[in-house]
Order: C-alpha cells, then sequence, then structure tokens
C-alpha cells in the first residue's frame, strides 16, 4: 500500500518559503489516510507513505511533469505554486521552485520513494508470483476547481483498466460497491503516476487507486478524524483486501 499524499512535514531548507498560514494546515493534504488504513497490517499488507507535504514535490505526479488530464480541469502540478484553490503557497514569487530546484527535489523526496515501492513489488513477486500495489487517497468532498460537482464516496481507479487484470479490478469494485457508498469507476480520476507506472499487468504487478470523500472518515468540517465514520469505511475495505488476498494467494 502507498498513501503518497499524508505526508504534513516540510523540509528544514524550505519551510521559511511557505506561507505560515498555509503551511500549517496544507488544505491538499489527504489527512490521516496512513491512520485510516491501519489494519492492514493485520492481514500482512505493508504501507508506504510520504513523510513530506505534496507541496514540496507530488509523489503522484509525472517526474517530467506531464499532465495527467487534458479535459481543462486545474490540477496541481509535480512542484506545485498554488493549492488546489488557486492561492499561493510560497511567500515569494522567486522562491517557486526552477529547473534545477526541481531536480534537486526529484532526487531527494521523489525517486527515493518509487524506489521503495519497486523493491517492495520486486520481492513480492519474486516470492509469490504477483503483486498489487493499492495507492490510497482522499480528497475534499467539493472541488470546484477540479470538478464541478461534489466528488462521489468511493472512486476506482485503474488508468481505464490497464494498470491491474480485469479480474482483481471486478474485486475490488465489487467488494466497495456491496456498501452504501456511491462508487464511480474511474471518473473524475482513473490514477496518478503511481498507477499508470507500476501498473503492469503483464508482468504480474497491478495497481490500484482508491479516492474517497474525505468525509467518509473525518468530520463534516473535514479537519479532525472521525473514528466512528472510519470503522464504517474499513468494514467495507477489510474485505475487499482479504478477497483480493484470498485471490492473489489461491
Amino acid at each position: 500500500m502507498s498513501v503518497p499524499h499524508s505526508g504534513t512535514e516540510f523540509p528544514v531548507e524550505l519551510q521559511p518559503h511557505y506561507c505560515p498560514e498555509l503551511a500549517a494546515q496544507p488544505d491538499d493534504t489527504d489527512w490521516f489516510v496512513h491512520d485510516l488504513y491501519s489494519f492492514t497490517s493485520d492481514l500482512g499488507i505493508t504501507t508506504i507513505h510520504a513523510r513530506y507535504s505534496r507541496w514540496v514535490i507530488d509523489l503522484n505526479r509525472d517526474s517530467e511533469n506531464k499532465a495527467l488530464y487534458n479535459d481543462g480541469r486545474i490540477i496541481t502540478g509535480l512542484t506545485p505554486s498554488t493549492d488546489f484553490f488557486g492561492n499561493e503557497i510560497y511567500s515569494d514569487g522567486k522562491f517557486v521552485p526552477d529547473g534545477e530546484e526541481t531536480e534537486r527535489r526529484l532526487e531527494i523526496y521523489y525517486q527515493p520513494y518509487y524506489r521503495k515501492i519497486e523493491s517492495l513489488l520486486n520481492e513480492r513477486v519474486d516470492e509469490f508470483g504477483q503483486a498489487l500495489l493499492w495507492d490510497a487517497h482522499s480528497i475534499r468532498r467539493f472541488v470546484p476547481t477540479i470538478n464541478p460537482e461534489p466528488f462521489p464516496d468511493l472512486i476506482l481507479g485503474d488508468n481505464d483498466e490497464k494498470s491491474a487484470d480485469k479480474e482483481i479490478i471486478d474485486i475490488a469494485l465489487n467488494g466497495l460497491k456491496s456498501s452504501k457508498y456511491q462508487v464511480n469507476h474511474n471518473l473524475p480520476f482513473k490514477g496518478g503516476q503511481i498507477t499508470r507506472f507500476f501498473g503492469r499487468p503483464e508482468m504480474k504487478i497491478h495497481a490500484l487507486q482508491l479516492e474517497m470523500a474525505k468525509t467518509l472518515y473525518m468530520d463534516d468540517d473535514e479537519l479532525n478524524f472521525n473514528e466512528q465514520r472510519a470503522n464504517r469505511i474499513r468494514k467495507v475495505l477489510r474485505p475487499v483486501f482479504e478477497n483480493l488476498i484470498a485471490y492473489l494467494t489461491k
């Protein structure tokens, strides 16, 4: 399991450059997602999650900053200068990363994350013959700069069914749809760079992304973790993982 957007820290050398009131609570964070999925360790699932904010470098964007979508939506890039709502995150425009600074951040913060995932997946393929990467995300219920309507509860992404075998996709999708939650498939998100980069079903490496509305496990203000709500969605997620594990290990 990968959780690339739950990081909230800023490197010491970069921290003074961000607007302090925004950096104190970076709004685009997938708050508490690694806590939500803490139960997966009981199932033998290894989790890797980001330490630093996506405002330092976005681990789920193309390393060459190529757009993930070309439908006119506003979506932040590899080294964003604004949040999802267009607010400038740097205290001075001169601190916005140039090419050299972007390359430095790629080397120090981005590539190690990818190398670790690659290593973990290869270990599992060597041991079991195949592997599945689950990329876990959350988002505000309504972000008008990205989508004109509120987001559904859950969005399963698999790069238009190219990042995983259909049997695996169907197990995940049917498990999610067995709940009371509204579930979309590849709309409006079909998986970011992590899903697209690592999902190589022809090599027995599968990747899925699950995006969920923050109100499924946080309060209505999307600020605080809500244990009762979290436990409700966990009761949906756990059987999905159990079924996926059963299929992968049969």
